[in-house]
């Protein structure tokens, strides 16, 4: 059966709708979801895992051949990749990634699955892709939402641009389009909001609920009072933790983490404002939601008579006089429902800009980078009600319909003959005329809709009527006779009707000047830089660095572009990216409208077939030639298979190459050479095997040269050991003629003495009684001798390098190392690191490190690598340390595997996090994440960390640097009474223990307690405890007091306790209300009985 399922359907023997469709239908019912067009993708989504995506397969699809893999989009990724790089068939450039596909046919999955396999084929020693690939999930959180077409629905575009400097990834840049912010006040039935309400009413404790001022998640109108099921629940709790964690390993501080959720738990609290008119006609807030609007002002952090000022009344300036003009309820609800989709928007384009700010590349500006785009943008989508935002979703697939046709058909076969290559012209539906009806100026869609958001009192009545008098004749554009303003635009994939209520007050997207001014003063620094920063012509937000200035004004609504002029221009922008990059296609399909597993709606794919003209490009794919080189091109690429230096970039040398190689397909135009798409694969392996026939050269040269160095080398390191050893020889003789000079010499000076007359004896002096020495520590240290250090031996659990020290002596050394002289300045730069280093830890990390004056028995100091590795040579598996880098900032976590250790560098990121280098989790400190790993393995061994590798001694750390950061923790914590106690009693001895440390032996104790008498050793512990029960109790205080809060956490709290009350006040007068009704139901039942 397989062998009648090709995977290509360029391949395909009869080209019609119906073998097709078979090819396609058979290969997803055997779950092969991916299929070749030439170059080109089609992706069916499953709705179901399939096991596809493991490591294993990654690894497989790393720099492999088309034809020996299956098709996947790990192949596309390795593609787009080789071909930045330049080792396909043209030099580096620019790629592009274009998904496309209807709403939930698998456009999001597919994005998270290229930037991973992409990130995989660039890994570096770097923690950047991890960080990369955590943007997505909380993207998602903050930009999708569940459709009746779609659970995880993206309503924003985006194109995430991944900056490259040769093979490694040195920064990303994400470009977000038209965020759908009319959900957040509005749902359709069958729909939700967007994720992240949901993920933080789920994840977040019922502590940090109070907080934030977050109430049961069906209390609130913008969730239209629905939540999910315990199952949903479950999963969203997981989802939040996720985010959490993306939104640390990504970079961002705790208190910017506090603001957001807490703008967040306003926007929901904002909702729940009602209003109501009193006698007066004057409009005021309802009572039951008087708590929500203080809840509101206090979450916003500002005061609650401005907020509520704000909504429902505008004040405007005229010739220096404020104008107020008090709301009627609807005008009241709108302004609420504004401000809170403002709000929402200016949270996502801070996110935006964060990450963009956050994951920059750190190289100088005059380097140029090499770039990889992906673009997932929003699906087709044709619901029951469309409105301004799926006009705007259509615009954009219009958009890269068009890109998909001018790349594919109309600039090849116009290639083609003006080449003057023989061709049957393809014909294909072009929707530029689609394209020319909105962007046309001054008479498109586009153009109409904002001549007429600049009259206030127009309405989109009139903007309808606007379209039916310009485009009745028009091919694409139906009127709609209707009480309703309701027009049908007949698009690439079908007719979309749309109703037009609405679509001026969207394109408008203003915000009141003093609605602007009260979050601009808000306490809260997060909503106050939203709500200051400026808008690009793309829409995307920018935020002010500088203090803001008032009277820079730039949301003026006669000077800030609407919302379809932005989009209008981000579109532009975007396909000038994509025409200057090298172009890959994916396409999506979707299976059936059910989103069930193993099921396909032949109908529905066929529709899809169609309106994406995928029988015109495999016909185009099998007879054209997708790679068209010019001559120069050609020639500079592959003029290396002919091995002729200086050959010349014309015709004839582009004809000596190919005639070289034995392809045939190929044709030869005027100024350029015409390839199937198969023809760059087969030229990359010839090149690739004259890279592997240099490589062998190049070996065996360097070979023969190290060799040659090495010959001689060794000759004249065995001259100067010979040279060494006779002088040593004669220096040996002469020591001993001198000795029996010596010798000769006291023996006639004994034989003079001797023949001398004798003397009587002299008596001896008395000698006097000696006298006590003071007690001193270094006796004991003065009467050892002096002994030369011992080389450490080598570890058994790492394997010998060439950079390692040779201790066996029967191995030659390299006389030129042993010549060479000290480099100093190396050994400043490297003292200088180690200071700095020293420097770093004591400032920021001692306190974070230390309980109660106390390391951790796992963490050893700044001890070398190989004192990490003896210290585990006899640990069981599993054992470990941490240990401080000596030439960097951070920890290196050293772990005894099976057969080695292994040495897991560990990076404190800027927001105070730790992340061990590869790992897609960070850490509020080092103990938690010594903790986490010890029942969650280390990638890619999944390692678990058992028995921490404790001090040698039990009292006090082993290493002189901890002991003097832990007696610096003690002393900052003393009073300082007791700090000049403790001065005066140890001032005597300052100076013997400072020469005891600086001439300590192996083994030896420099504890000052070792040399107090014992009732000052009792005394000392006494006070140690006491000062150790102090210690204990600040920090507890200082870490409940260092945790961020939202600036007005009082005012939630009490605002949050009168909803409570006032709601449970309704629900005893609701009980009251059906008590004495059944009461008077059961009797009168009774009475009827």
């Amino acid at each position: 059966m397989e062998e009648n399922l090709p995977e290509d359907l360029a391949n395909l023997s009869e080209l019609d709708e119906k073998s097709l469709l078979e090819v396609l239908t058979g290969r997803f019912t055997q779950n092969l979801i991916y299929t070749y067009i030439g170059d080109i993708l089609v992706a069916i989504n499953p709705f179901k895992y399939l096991p596809i995506y493991e490591k294993g397969v990654s690894e497989r699809y790393k720099c492999h051949e088309k034809k020996s893999l299956p098709p996947h989009i790990f192949a596309v990724a390795d593609r787009a990749y080789q071909s930045m790089l330049g080792r396909l068939a043209t030099g580096p450039k620019n790629q592009c990634i274009v998904i496309s596909g209807e709403s939930g046919a698998g456009k999001t999955e597919s994005t998270k699955l290229l930037l991973r396999h992409i990130m995989e084929l660039c890994k570096a020693n770097s923690q950047l892709e991890q960080q990369i690939l955590q943007v997505n999930p909380l993207l998602e959180a903050f930009g999708n939402a569940q459709t009746v077409m779609n659970d995880n629905s993206s309503r924003f575009g985006k194109y995430i641009q991944l900056r490259f400097l040769n093979s490694s990834v040195k920064g990303a840049k994400i470009n977000e389009y038209l965020l759908e912010k009319s959900r957040v006040v509005h749902q359709d039935e069958g729909e939700q909001n967007f994720h992240i309400f949901y993920f933080m009413l789920a994840g977040i404790s019922i502590e940090d609920k109070e907080i934030y001022g977050l109430l049961d998640p069906t209390h609130y109108r913008y969730l239209n009072g629905r939540f999910g099921q315990e199952d949903a629940v479950q999963t969203w709790r997981v989802k939040y933790a996720e985010v959490c964690n993306a939104m640390d390993m990504v970079g961002f501080e705790e208190q910017e983490k506090v603001d957001m959720m807490t703008i967040l738990a306003g926007i929901l609290s904002l909702g729940n404002i009602t209003f109501e008119t009193t006698d007066s006609d004057v409009l005021k807030v309802s009572e039951t939601s008087r708590g929500w609007l203080k809840a509101t002002a206090g979450q916003f952090g500002v005061q609650e008579e401005d907020l509520l000022k704000s909504l429902t009344c505008t004040t405007s300036v005229t010739r220096g006089e404020a104008i107020q003009r008090l709301h009627n309820q609807q005008q009241a609800e709108d302004a609420r429902d504004s401000i809170a989709k403002v709000a929402y928007g200016r949270v996502f384009g801070w996110i935006v800009s964060k990450v963009n700010e956050l994951l920059a590349p750190k190289v100088d500006c005059d380097v140029e980078l090499n770039e990889i785009g992906i673009l997932d943008i929003f699906g087709f989508e044709n619901f029951t009600v469309n409105r301004f935002e799926q006009l705007c979703i259509n615009l954009a697939n219009e958009q890269l319909q068009f890109f998909f046709n001018h790349h594919i058909f109309l600039m090849e076969q116009k290639e083609y003959k003006e080449e003057g290559i023989t061709w049957e012209t393809i014909t294909y539906k072009d929707n530029k005329p689609i394209l020319d009806l909105f962007l046309t100026k001054p008479i498109g869609i586009l153009s109409l809709l904002d001549e007429q958001s600049a009259f206030p009192q127009a309405t989109d009545r009139d903007f309808v009527d606007k379209l039916n008098s310009k485009f009745k004749t028009a091919p694409n554009f139906e009127v709609v006779r209707n009480h309703t303003p309701l027009f049908t635009i007949v698009h690439y994939a079908g007719k979309v009707q749309y109703n037009a209520s609405g679509f001026l007050e969207k394109n408008r997207d203003t915000i009141p000047a003093n609605i602007r001014q009260l979050f601009i003063n808000s306490v809260t620094p997060l909503l106050s830089v939203l709500f200051a920063a400026t808008i690009s012509r793309t829409g995307t937000l920018m935020p002010r660095k500088a203090k803001l200035q008032v009277a820079e004004d730039n949301f003026n609504s006669t000077r800030k572009q609407s919302v379809g002029a932005q989009f209008k221009h981000s579109l532009a922008v975007l396909m000038e990216k994509m025409f200057a990059a090298g172009p890959h296609f994916v396409r999506c399909i979707k299976p059936n409208r059910s989103k069930q597993p193993d099921q396909l709606d032949s109908k529905l794919v066929m529709d899809q077939l169609r309106y994406n003209g995928l029988m015109e490009t495999i016909r185009i794919r099998r007879d054209g030639f997708s790679w068209r080189p010019t001559f120069t091109e050609f020639a500079e690429r592959y003029n290396i298979l002919l091995l002729k230096p200086d050959l010349p970039l014309d015709k004839s040398s582009c004809m000596s190459i190919l005639n070289s190689t034995k392809l045939s397909g190929w044709k030869c135009g005027s100024s350029r050479l015409f390839f199937k798409y198969w023809h760059q694969e087969e030229l990359a392996r010839l090149l690739e095997s004259l890279g592997r026939a240099a490589v062998v050269i190049q070996k065996n040269y360097r070979a023969r040269v190290c060799r040659r160095k090495y010959l001689a080398l060794l000759a004249e390191f065995r001259r100067q050991r010979q040279a060494q050893r006779e002088r040593e020889e004669r220096e040996e003789e002469e020591r001993r003629r001198q000795q029996l000079e010596e010798e000769r010499k006291r023996r006639l000076e004994l034989e003079q003495e001797n023949l001398r007359p004798a003397s009587p004896p002299v008596p001896l002096p008395r000698r006097k009684k000696p006298e006590p020495r003071p007690r001193s520590v270094l006796s004991s240290i003065l009467k050892e001798p002096h002994l030369p250090p011992v080389p450490r031996p080598r570890s058994k659990l790492f394997e010998r390098t060439p950079f390692d020290n040779a201790l066996n002596e029967n191995v030659h050394l390299d006389a030129s190392l042993m010549l060479q002289p000290i480099d100093e300045e190396r050994i400043k730069e490297k003292h200088l690191k180690k200071s700095n280093t020293i420097r770093w830890f004591k400032e920021t990390q001692v306190r974070k490190l230390t309980r109660d004056g106390i390391f951790p028995s796992w963490f050893h100091g700044m001890i070398t690598r190989r004192h990490a590795e003896d210290l585990l040579i006899d640990k069981p598996l599993g054992c470990f340390l941490v240990r401080v880098g000596q030439s960097r900032e951070g920890y290196t976590l050293t772990f005894r595997g099976t057969d080695r250790c292994r040495h897991y560098m560990v990076e404190m990121q800027t927001n105070g996090k730790y992340v061990i280098l590869g790992e897609d989790r960070a850490h509020s400190s080092l103990t938690d994440l010594v903790q986490y790993h010890t029942h969650v393995g280390i990638k890619p061994f999944m390692e678990l960390l058992t028995v921490p590798c404790g001090q040698m001694c039990d009292q006090e750390p082993d290493y002189e640097e901890l002991k003097a950061f832990t007696s610096s923790v003690e002393n900052s914590a003393m009073c300082p009474a007791e700090e000049a106690h403790q001065d005066i009693d140890t001032g005597s001895i300052k100076v013997h223990v400072q020469m005891q440390r600086l001439f300590l032996p192996p083994g030896g104790n420099s504890n000052v307690e070792s040399h107090k008498p014992p009732v000052l050793k009792r005394i000392s512990d006494r006070r140690r405890r006491v000062e150790a029960a102090q210690m204990e109790h600040k920090d507890d205080d200082s870490t409940h007091e260092s945790r961020p809060f939202p600036r007005l956490y009082p005012s939630i709290r009490l605002a949050m306790r009168e909803i409570q009350q006032i709601q449970q006040h309704f629900q005893q007068s609701q009980e009251q209300i059906q008590v004495p009704s059944s009461k008077s139901l059961s009797s009168w039942k009774r009475t009827d009985a």
